[in-house]
């Protein structure tokens, strides 16, 4: 925050200004808080709404859920995550080749409040359809609204633009912090329809404030930097028809011979997005236009890249694994209880509070010399969230003959996990922007959000085999697997510095 303040002098006098940064940062700063409290706030409710009516439901919630299983709920928690990211890659080609980064945002706007009306409605088919409509645009919205910040600053060597992407993470956070106390307290306790339609009711606002105030926007972010021709446009269309076609037919038949069940749409999302990231970066590490110094940083990327995944998978079980443990097996505090959903405010009140820690700490460490280089950092990360793994192992040791465990447990290992966050995922974005290809330099971020679906997928895909994610033994496993992989990543540290270059 104290960079965007010290740098206000750099605007124009005649410039309106929004702590110093050009008045859109104010636009994208409400729209993408709104969007993100909608987000957080329907998350929050997620696998609570799923369990409930079912027999791994908390004792005395309401009913009125879905009564799924915990594995399944965890399997469609994780799958529907694993959308989220998985569709910013074509979001981000939507900005660039068909809408403009400005349009794509506001159509994905008015797809996700739509999800989310969905989701008010009873009824599986409503809540799948709602789910599918906010993964998709949300992909849309996360692409390009973080895009249209950029277009508001002068080049990258405007002084203000560093200070201008903290203020609107700020924002981010601050939606993420408030959603779980209002969305997710009246889902639990008073309607989970209700808690969603004020999800909706969120994105309206801030859909609202981007329509309103789109003329404080840079103009840069209506043009649509290398348009399809009329002759790829045509073949993306026969294709995408004739790929729904297909899917069409193939759970139309199903569905005829009374075969589908929930199992028939989750395995092969799941599979596909396990697939697709080994895909995409098997395609750009064999591309022949990429010169050898090119070819040796993806080398090195392919290890940055598994270390996210394995990171990803323990982490975003936040919203599921350690949500169903607080809904289930974590008691009160000095005669207060908190609601379930509070639980999630936990990690965006830590970032808020550490980050700007942690970039005053490498700062400091920088000028002795003695920061930590990116390898290092990951290796950091990947060790604490298995740590915050190690440390879940305890309570629910303790929990195992019915005890109810202090809510403080959780409150250490949402803290834990911050930290490790903040040590790899900063850290990854900045590392992909330097050590991507010339020729993918566009796409590399969507490549940076695959990490996150594979992380996911994986978590899903152990779900839907039976693996039973809340037991102490699996929980271990994971811990074992993140401070191993965080072991290599730093023991062969060197080999990975040398396969990056010049990067550090």
């Amino acid at each position: 925050m104290a960079s965007s303040l010290t740098t206000a002098s750099q605007s124009p006098a005649h410039e309106k200004t929004f702590l110093g940064h050009p008045i859109g940062l104010a636009t994208l700063f409400m729209t993408e808080m709104w969007e993100r409290f909608s987000y957080y706030g329907m998350r929050a409710l997620l696998v609570l709404y799923l369990v409930s009516g079912g027999v791994d439901a908390a004792t005395g919630s309401q009913g009125g859920g879905l009564g799924f299983k915990m594995g399944v709920a965890t399997a469609i928690y994780s799958v529907y995550v694993a959308m989220v990211y998985l569709m910013a890659m074509p979001g981000g080609w939507f900005g660039d080749r068909v809408w403009g980064a400005r349009k794509t945002v506001a159509i994905a706007g008015f797809v996700i409040m739509a999800g989310h009306v969905a989701l008010a409605l009873p009824g599986q088919l409503a809540f799948f359809g709602g789910l599918l409509l906010v993964a998709v645009g949300s992909g849309l919205l996360k692409a390009n609204i973080s895009t249209m910040v950029g277009h508001l600053y002068k080049g990258a060597d405007d002084p203000r633009r560093d200070g201008g992407f903290t203020l609107f993470y700020i924002g981010i956070n601050l939606g993420a912090f408030g959603a779980p106390f209002l969305i997710g307290t009246v889902g639990e306790v008073v309607n989970w329809h209700l808690g969603f339609l004020l999800a909706a009711i969120g994105m309206g606002l801030g859909l609202t404030v981007f329509l309103v105030f789109g003329r404080t926007l840079s103009p840069r972010s209506s043009i649509v930097p290398n348009p399809l021709s009329a002759t790829e446009r045509n073949g993306i269309i026969v294709k995408a028809v004739a790929s729904f076609a297909i899917v069409a037919a193939f759970y139309g038949a199903v569905t005829a011979m009374g075969m589908f069940t929930i199992n028939w749409a989750l395995y092969p999302i799941t599979i596909a997005g396990l697939i697709i990231p080994v895909v995409v970066l098997v395609r750009i590490k064999r591309d022949k236009d990429l010169s050898v110094p090119e070819q040796s940083k993806m080398t090195a990327y392919i290890w940055f890249f598994v270390a996210a995944a394995v990171f990803w998978m323990i982490y975003d079980q936040g919203g599921s694994t350690l949500s169903l443990f607080a809904d289930s097996k974590t008691g009160g505090i000095l005669g207060w209880t908190p609601s379930t959903t509070w639980y999630q405010s936990l990690n965006p009140l830590f970032v808020m509070a550490l980050a700007p820690v942690f970039a005053w700490m490498w700062l400091w460490l920088a000028r002795k010399n003695q920061e930590p280089n990116t390898i290092v950092k990951f290796a950091m990360g990947l060790v604490l969230v298995g740590a915050s793994f190690f440390v879940f192992v305890v309570p629910m040791g303790m929990a195992g003959d019915g005890t109810k465990v202090s809510p403080m447990w959780l409150v250490s290992i949402y803290m834990i996990q911050t930290i490790a966050e903040l040590c790899l995922s900063p850290v990854g974005l900045s590392v992909t922007t330097k050590m991507a290809p010339q020729k993918y330099a566009s796409q590399m971020m969507g490549v940076w959000f695959l990490a996150v679906t594979a992380g996911d997928c994986t978590t899903g895909l152990l779900s839907l085999a039976g693996v039973d994610l809340n037991g102490t033994w699996i929980i271990g496993m994971q811990a074992a697997l993140a401070a191993a992989a965080g072991l290599a990543v730093y023991m062969y540290r060197k080999k990975v510095q040398s396969l990056m270059g010049s990067v550090h």
